[in-house]
């Protein structure tokens, strides 16, 4: 490790510039100049021999930790711990600068701190800074190095020094918020209210249990032979079948890499593929993924458990929006090219181009009656609200026909697949995966798959 460059403190700065007054009376006399000269030399040299009596990187040690794997769209905190190994008596004061990745929202990436003097008894805990970063989008993200400046025992001047501590980290969809709605959604099962709900007599149709008739439940639901044995009238309770194949589709063409509230639309759709996925491996569905744009890019056919979704999430973090056509055609048939049972296909797309669209139609509408498709596009409420807004200028005017237009193929499209059989589901980007998923135990209540 260098030895460091020497960067002058604010004291040495102003003292230089108390310098410029005498500098400045030189018009008066030349003696005032030899005084400036004077000064300024003396602060030089004393800068000087405060960088050389300033600490070394060697009498500092510091370290960065951070998770392996963050979260995108939230705050992720990092620490740094610094701790002193020479054996000064006087408090060590330094500041610390990381280099958080460019494209991350950072605060608090530099910090000073004091470290106290060592006593000749127990050594004194190490520092610890928290700093907070919050990245826009999946992917991977690069820390560079950390950056130490060790001030002198004159505060004159600072010893400057890289430590280096670049490192590399996956930034994964926001899974926090997957276990938090597992676990609401856990707590609404378990609750009487929500458990009388769930357990109408006409959701779904694999057999859960016996319960006893209560007024309004249909008779042609009642277990005469239990009945009988049991000297008191059952009637048979269903659940949602499970074991049924789910297969997320992701749109990963240039209509994905548009952005909503801040963030790409390929965004949202990932988020809520991967709540989807959560949800269905939890009911005990299996569950497969593919991201597709010209070709496909990522692919795990149906499987259950905990660990797939890991594998799940594991393929998805990197995808990125291509710019270019989607092509659905080959992405279906490598999709079923081994896949024969009935599957309940769900596509994050956007519909708001039309010629995108009509290939769309085609293929999708060509799944039924053997499978079940599912096309979920965000609403695009900026697009939504042009449309509707009043045109004050010849500007707004043509953008209003413009959005006009879309949202016209919008309904156009999707009228088509909802009359061919296909479910349609279109949100705003808060509720998309929200709505992604409703339609998702509203198919398994219902028993449609």
């Amino acid at each position: 490790m260098s030895q460091g460059r020497p960067v002058p403190t604010g004291l040495a700065v102003a003292l230089l510039a108390v310098g410029l007054v005498p500098a400045a009376l030189t018009v008066a006399s030349p003696a005032f100049g030899w005084l400036a000269l004077a000064l300024d030399v003396a602060v030089l040299v004393l800068c000087g021999v405060d960088f050389l009596r300033a600490p070394r990187a060697s009498d500092v040690a510091v370290r960065r930790d951070v998770e392996a794997i963050l979260s995108s769209g939230v705050r992720n905190p990092v620490h740094l711990t610094l701790e002193r190994l020479d054996a000064g008596a006087s408090p060590l004061r330094l500041e610390v600068r990381d280099e958080p990745p460019l494209d991350v929202t950072s605060a608090g990436h530099r910090q000073a701190v004091t470290l106290p003097a060592r006593s000749p008894g127990p050594a004194a805990p190490p520092a610890r800074l928290t700093y907070f970063i919050t990245p826009p989008a999946r992917g991977d993200a690069h820390f560079g190095d950390l950056h130490l400046r060790l001030t002198g025992p004159l505060g004159l001047s600072m010893r400057q020094v890289r430590v280096p501590s670049a490192c590399q980290v996956k930034v994964y969809p926001d899974l926090t918020a997957l276990s938090s709605e597992a676990l609401a959604l856990a707590r609404a099962a378990d609750a009487p209210s929500a458990r009388t709900v769930r357990r109408r007599v006409s959701e779904g149709r694999e057999f859960e249990s016996l319960r006893e008739y209560r007024p309004g439940d249909d008779y042609r639901h009642i277990d005469w032979k239990a009945s009988a044995r049991h000297a008191n009238t059952l009637v048979r309770t269903w659940q949602p079948e499970r074991h049924q194949p789910v297969l997320l589709l992701l749109d990963c063409g240039r209509h994905m890499a548009g952005q909503v509230h801040g963030r790409r639309k390929l965004d949202h759709a990932v988020d809520a593929a991967l709540r989807l996925a959560k949800v269905g491996l939890d009911a005990g569905d299996v569950v497969g993924v593919m991201a597709f744009a010209s070709d496909v890019t990522a692919f795990l056919p149906p499987r259950k458990g905990h660990e797939h979704l890991r594998l799940i999430t594991e393929s998805l973090y990197r995808v990125e929006a291509a710019l270019e056509e989607s092509d659905y055609g080959r992405a279906y048939d490598f999709a079923f090219a081994r896949q024969s049972r009935r599957t309940l296909v769900v596509l994050f797309t956007d519909l708001v181009d039309p010629d995108a669209s009509a290939g769309l139609l085609t293929r999708t509408l060509a799944l039924r009656p053997r499978h079940l498709p599912v096309v979920a596009s965000l609403l695009d409420e900026d697009v939504r609200d042009a449309a509707m807004d009043v045109p004050l200028e010849a500007q707004d005017a043509y953008a209003r026909q413009a959005a006009t237009r879309l949202e016209s193929e919008y309904r156009r499209t999707a009228s088509t697949l909802r009359d061919a059989g296909a479910l349609v589901v279109r949100a705003p980007a808060t509720g998309f995966g929200a709505a992604a998923l409703n339609t998702y135990l509203d198919v398994k209540a219902r028993g449609l798959l």
